[in-house]
């Protein structure tokens, strides 16, 4: 597969100022364990952040990346993860759309629940919106219990808070899968 332009970084990890919007904040989680055309993940995820803007996303603040075991199997290549908070005229289904178009460029195959994936982008929050969408359910319905989400997101927003008034950095402390991920510094 050829890889998809433009091939420029992505700036360094950048956290919000003070948590200030975070009522409106549309978080957007990546990963990837398996590069596809990429040297590695790093690359792959830093080039799919390139190709946001192309959809009408502007990344506001993101996170490092995150490494941690495949879940739920261990046995498969560990994943690099990190979230961005982003500002769109999408609504909620649009911007899945857009999601899934940037998935596609990037070879993202959907087979196995959980299995190997070049890219995997989420939707994790947008603003306050809660409930089921005509099949996308608001906040993600499991984000809050996974480190390798809560973790990012503590990072740039720990002030953010889930609908069940818990803070982006709580979900953290206690989330009970991907307890190794681990920020690279």
């Amino acid at each position: 597969m050829e890889k998809p332009g433009p091939q420029h970084k992505a700036p360094p990890p950048v956290p919000l100022d003070g948590g200030a919007g975070l009522d409106d904040a549309v978080v957007v989680a990546l990963g990837c364990n398996d590069p596809g055309a990429w040297s590695d993940c790093r690359e792959a995820l830093e080039a799919a952040l390139a190709r946001f803007r192309a959809e009408g996303i502007d990344v506001v603040a993101r996170s490092s990346w995150w490494r941690s075991a495949a879940w739920p199997d261990p046995n498969d290549p560990p994943f690099l993860n990190g979230v961005v908070i982003v500002h769109t005229a999408h609504g909620p289904h649009a911007l899945m759309a857009a999601l899934g178009r940037i998935e596609e460029v990037f070879g993202r195959q959907r087979g196995a629940a959980n299995a190997p994936r070049t890219l995997d982008l989420d939707l994790i929050a947008y603003g306050r919106t809660t409930g089921d969408l005509d099949g996308l359910i608001l906040p993600h319905p499991r984000a809050a219990g996974r480190l390798f989400v809560m973790g990012p997101l503590a990072e740039i927003a720990p002030g953010w808070v889930h609908p069940d008034g818990e803070t982006a950095e709580a979900l953290a402390d206690r989330a009970p899968i991907g307890k190794d991920a681990t920020p690279l510094r």
